[in-house]
């Protein structure tokens, strides 16, 4: 970590004085349930929110009674069974069991993910990410590899022995996905009574992408980095309660943060807000040292391992983008996780 002397507010926000650490909405989901993200009753806390996706619940949606997970290289294509030509493969249904076994998971994250995959290739070719949600077989498979991963992050000794099954291309991705997930719920604290959060679709995936390439072409930040903190903090945007400290918008700025940095815009805004991140990680050190810019933005180190794990994965493959796009939001309470968004 770079020892250069931060700008007066970056101070204060070291000092906490300006900026709550975020709610990490999608890390709440991702942690308690696993994948991305822990979050609290707000959107800024650790408490309880995760990986959102497809067709979002109501706003104001109260998590009273969660319903439990159920269970709970050769590339990956190329390890997994092929579907004939002209053959649509069966999807997995939104609440179908999680195995349990080390084999019979490895079998079911190198299946679902090789054919999420093409899922990916398909909509990017013959749809339009632009234009509305992910389509059916998109939304189920990511659904499906998000579970399976939140199953892992929950069951470490599990995950180790089904690493070992993993082909050698899907393993290390998997660790990343995983560590990222585990990362994030040690920051989440589970809700134990009611709460309401509010939740919306996103803006379509390849809007979004205009917007994190149009961020790092004015200030130098990574656009898969901008990816990976949305993803991590409101799901791509789909969480859009404040935190418990009072942080907004789909990049969960501080009201004193979003003045020094957010150049007259509309916290709400997601464009406004991308841009105001990428400004406050490039005056906090980023792209020269992104441990210690995204240090600035969630004084967590867990947190700033997990956000680069995850934008890691999305260089390697941008249809890892589009899969975590379309990861869904649960929400970690005392009695288990409870999805809020998806199929």
């Amino acid at each position: 970590m770079r020892t250069n002397r931060l700008p007066r507010t970056d101070r204060l926000l070291r000092a906490g004085r300006l900026r709550g650490r975020p709610m990490v909405a999608a890390l709440v989901g991702l942690a308690v349930a696993i994948s991305g993200c822990a979050a609290s009753s707000s959107a800024t806390s650790p408490s309880a929110t995760s990986p959102s996706a497809a067709v979002p619940a109501a706003a104001g949606q109260t998590a009273t009674r969660p319903a439990a997970e159920q269970s709970a290289t050769p590339s990956a294509e190329q390890s997994a069974p092929q579907t004939p030509a002209g053959q649509v493969p069966d999807l997995p249904a939104p609440d179908v069991a999680i195995p349990t076994d080390p084999s019979r998971l490895a079998r079911s994250l190198t299946t679902t993910t090789a054919q999420l995959r093409r899922a990916v290739d398909d909509w990017v070719r013959d749809g339009d990410p632009g234009k509305g949600q992910p389509p059916e077989p998109v939304a189920l498979l990511a659904l499906h590899q998000q579970r399976v991963y939140r199953y892992l992050v929950r069951n470490p000794k599990v995950a180790s022995r089904t690493y070992a099954k993993l082909p050698k291309a899907l393993a290390g991705p998997a660790k990343d996905n995983v560590t990222a997930g585990r990362n994030l719920r040690s920051l989440v604290r589970p809700i134990s009574g009611a709460a309401k959060f509010r939740v919306q679709p996103p803006e379509p995936a390849d809007v979004l992408l205009g917007h994190f390439r149009r961020a790092e072409r004015k200030f130098g930040v990574e656009w898969e980095v901008l990816a990976a903190v949305m993803f991590v903090e409101t799901k791509f945007g789909r969480v859009r309660s404040p935190s418990h400290t009072g942080a907004k918008g789909p990049m969960q700025f501080m009201p004193g943060t979003w003045a020094a940095y957010g150049m007259g815009g509309d916290i709400q805004d997601t464009r406004d807000a991308l841009l105001a991140a990428a400004n406050y990680l490039h005056a906090s050190g980023a792209p020269r040292d992104y441990r210690r810019a995204l240090y600035a933005y969630n004084h967590s180190q867990a947190y700033v391992d997990a956000v680069l794990l995850h934008a890691r994965q999305i260089k390697q493959d941008i249809r890892n983008y589009y899969a975590y796009y379309s990861w869904q939001v649960f929400v970690v309470t005392t009695r288990g996780d409870r999805r809020l968004t998806g199929p």
